[in-house]
C-alpha cells in the first residue's frame, strides 16, 4: 500500500468549532468545554483511502476575526483546507469568504471545502443555505456538528479524496 504525508489546515473566524472537529475526527471525542487555540494546535491521523494510506497533519488555527492575522507561514506546504463557519453566527460566512481569499493569496488553489458546524443547534441557525450550500462561492460545503459527529468523517474523507485528485 502506498503511502502519503499531507498537510490540511482548518481556518475559520473564532469559536467557530475547528478544534472540536479536529477532536471529533481524530478523538471521537467532543467536550463541552471552550479552549482557544493559541497560534496552532497540531494533530495527526492516519486513513485509507483506496489503495492509499494518508498520513495526515492536521493544522488547526487559530481562529481571528482579522483575516490579516492568518500567518502564511503557518499555510506554508498544505495540501488543502477546510474553512469552517458557525451556522448561528452568519457574520462567520462573511469572515469565511475572507479567509479562503486570503488563502488563495498565500499558497493558490489548493482543494478546500467549506463546513458549516453547528448544524445539531437547529432552534438557532441563522446561515441562509440557499446562499451557502452546496456549491458556495465555487466550494463544497457541508454541513457539520462536532457535538453529534454529524458530517465529520465525511468532510475529513471529502478533503483527502479531492486532494488525492488534484
Amino acid at each position: 500500500m502506498e503511502t502519503l504525508h499531507r498537510k490540511i489546515c482548518l481556518l475559520g473566524a473564532m469559536a467557530v468549532g475547528k478544534t472540536s472537529l479536529v477532536r471529533r475526527f481524530v478523538e471521537g471525542m467532543f467536550s463541552e468545554r471552550y479552549q482557544a487555540t493559541i497560534g496552532v494546535k497540531i494533530d495527526r491521523k492516519t486513513v485509507v483511502s483506496g489503495n492509499r494510506q494518508v498520513n495526515l497533519v492536521i493544522w488547526d488555527l487559530q481562529g481571528d476575526d482579522d483575516i490579516e492575522r492568518v500567518r502564511a507561514s503557518y499555510l506554508r506546504g498544505v495540501s488543502g483546507l477546510l474553512i469552517v463557519a458557525d451556522g448561528t453566527r452568519p457574520d462567520t460566512l462573511q469572515t469565511a469568504s475572507q479567509i479562503r481569499a486570503d488563502a488563495d493569496r498565500s499558497v493558490g488553489r489548493v482543494p478546500t471545502l467549506l463546513l458549516l458546524n453547528k448544524c445539531d443547534l437547529q432552534d438557532t441557525w441563522h446561515v441562509d443555505d440557499r446562499g451557502a450550500t452546496p456549491d458556495w462561492n465555487g466550494l463544497h460545503t457541508l454541513r457539520t456538528s462536532a457535538r453529534t459527529g454529524e458530517n465529520v468523517e465525511e468532510a475529513f474523507s471529502a478533503l483527502v479524496g479531492r486532494i488525492l485528485t488534484a
